[in-house]
């Protein structure tokens, strides 16, 4: 391990601050951050050696890979966690606006939904990264939640229940199960899960989540959280009878006041299923 690394680590083991997760999250995306500063050319970096040059570096970095805005924060929050942690506080700015890194869009007239077809899954080694990916597109789930998935707990007949502790906010939730496509998924996800989890019992979160990315970088896949995109614009065709807005269907301006009660009776029940505490956050994912 490369002494950045180790280091980070330790500032994580000793910093054990928000849930399981978070803290995670947060420790895989130093690890990334210190890789990517060695691939940088700054190859003897410790963790109080952090530089403005090294903050500007990564954002560049960053945007030639053209990542999302989100990532990009949340990577820019891990970087201010760093910094405060070696009492460095003044290294990286207070404001994402300094370095040109605009707000979220949550309305966009692009559509970003995803779906993996099954040659492309095939090109994904690990059978639980593949599983993880097919119960994301079955479910609209976050990758965290379909890593987490229990089958033996979560599936419920008609539908599935997910712990606090595998989601966004630790908010419980459910999702109908509606097609038999979904009921097959399910049934793979019993087969090879058992009574674990899709994080195989000999790794924890933060490894399986670095073969997650590297088997999905390595399949050619991209923007995974497009899977949930895809699943609110189905779900919204499905309950409404007409294509969303991002998906090519007509603007909320354009419907009849009975349609309007729909579209809204929509996307109160895909904020619920996607676990969005309000109706409107839908609108980053069908307009």
């Amino acid at each position: 391990m490369k002494s950045l690394n180790h280091q980070l680590k330790q500032l994580c083991d000793r910093c054990r601050e928000g849930s399981y997760a978070t803290q995670a999250k947060r420790a895989w995306m130093l690890s990334l951050i210190a890789n990517q500063l060695h691939e940088l050319g700054y190859r003897r970096m410790t963790a109080q050696s952090l530089k403005p040059k090294h903050v500007e570096a990564l954002i560049k970095h960053w945007r030639a890979q053209n990542l999302s805005i989100g990532t990009i924060k949340n990577r820019m929050a891990a970087l201010r966690w760093w910094s405060q942690k070696v009492n460095k506080q003044n290294v990286v700015a207070r404001s994402n606006e300094y370095y040109g890194i605009p707000d979220r869009r949550f309305i966009t007239n692009e559509s970003k939904a995803r779906s993996v077809t099954r040659s492309q899954l095939d090109k994904v080694r690990d059978e639980h990264v593949r599983m993880s990916l097919e119960l994301q597109q079955a479910f609209g789930l976050r990758r965290e939640e379909a890593m987490k998935f229990q089958p033996s707990f979560a599936d419920q007949g008609d539908h599935v229940r997910l712990k606090g502790s595998w989601t966004k906010g630790g908010k419980e939730r459910v999702i109908p199960v509606r097609t038999e496509s979904q009921r097959e998924v399910l049934n793979r996800a019993h087969k090879l899960a058992g009574r674990g989890s899709l994080i195989p019992s000999n790794r924890n979160y933060v490894q399986q989540m670095r073969i997650y990315e590297g088997n999905t970088l390595r399949a050619g896949l991209s923007k995974m959280h497009g899977l949930r995109h895809a699943y609110a614009q189905n779900r919204y065709e499905e309950i409404t009878g007409w294509k969303c807005p991002a998906a090519g269907g007509p603007s909320k301006k354009s419907l009849t006041p009975q349609q309007r009660e729909m579209d809204q009776a929509a996307r109160l029940t895909i904020s619920q299923e996607l676990g969005h505490e309000r109706a409107q956050i839908v609108a980053a994912y069908c307009s």
